[in-house]
């Protein structure tokens, strides 16, 4: 085992699934259900392919072509969208998801940026290299394996930039070497790629995705949930909410604001207010919400 690995340079996170961690912050990402149940069936198909040769038996008689050009798909999601609105945190939540309703060992890993590497020739592809191979040996003949990628356009950026380095066009083409090798592993391993940049991803990356969902700003609905769910117990008025609503949608040629901003931003700065001298109020929030700017939005393109 290499250097590195022992180091556990490859990976940020590794955790066993279901995760109950996981399981509590699902709860609390506003949204995160009615997407989930979105992509719940493509995932599923994904994740265990057998399935829908089994479905086919059973509805069919028999297994119909369609079924093989379903189940050929490569086992790739990207999730693309601006900063803060939710990706990673969707895909893990549905990595936990999936292992509850197989009812099967299963483990998550999220690659970390440090596979980039310092910049010696071939390190980067080395470095991926072993990053898959160490999720194909968990995944095994029996077990499931996640693999999140988070700002995947840092290493799969594409190769006709003219600023796209050697060394970023070599990582690229080994992670569609390894995406390409992940098919016959029958759905036992499967990739999220997420991207605030997915115009830069590269086209063959793009291609090869079973799936690619967008993530947009919080809606006015959504807004005001994450409001209720977090300022329970404060006894906001109703017209307070809808006022803080309003200040944080769109306007003033600035966009919305994101998860992030409101949870890391807007209501930090609203709880300042007022510890420790003070019980917090609408009052709070809403000079929070005039004072705060949502952070802007990234350019889509390479």
């Amino acid at each position: 085992m290499s250097e590195v690995i022992e180091k556990g340079a490859l990976f940020e996170l590794e955790l066993d699934l279901p995760n109950d961690k996981i399981a509590a912050s699902t709860k609390r990402l506003v949204g995160f259900e009615n997407r989930y149940q979105k992509l719940h069936r493509d995932l599923r198909l994904l994740a265990d392919p057998r399935e829908l040769a089994e479905w086919s038996k059973k509805f069919h008689h028999k297994e119909l072509p369609v079924c093989a050009a379903v189940s050929d798909r490569y086992p790739l999601v990207i999730f693309a969208g601006d900063v803060g609105t939710g990706k990673t945190a969707t895909a893990e939540g549905a990595c936990d998801r999936l292992a509850r309703e197989a009812r099967k060992e299963a483990m998550l890993f999220k690659l970390s940026t440090r596979v980039r590497g310092s910049g010696k020739v071939g390190q980067m592809s080395t470095l991926l290299n072993e990053a898959f191979d160490v999720v194909a040996k968990q995944a095994g003949k029996t077990r499931q394996a996640f693999l999140i990628i988070d700002e995947a356009d840092s290493l799969a950026a594409t190769r006709d930039a003219a600023q796209s380095h050697h060394e970023d066009k070599v990582a690229v083409n080994t992670i569609i070497q390894k995406v390409d090798d992940l098919r016959r592993h029958s759905g036992r391993i499967l990739v999220f790629l997420c991207t605030n940049r997915a115009g830069a991803l590269d086209p063959a990356i793009v291609r090869r995705a079973a799936r690619t969902e967008e993530f947009a700003r919080p809606s006015e609905q959504e807004r005001e949930e994450l409001f209720r769910m977090d300022l329970e117990g404060l006894h906001i008025k109703d017209h307070t909410l809808h006022e803080l609503v309003r200040l944080t949608g769109a306007r003033d040629g600035q966009p919305g604001f994101t998860f992030s901003d409101l949870r890391s931003k807007l209501l930090p700065n609203a709880l300042c207010r007022a510890f420790p001298a003070r019980a917090l109020n609408g009052d709070d929030l809403v000079a929070a919400a005039n004072e705060v700017r949502p952070s802007p939005a990234i350019r889509n393109g390479a």
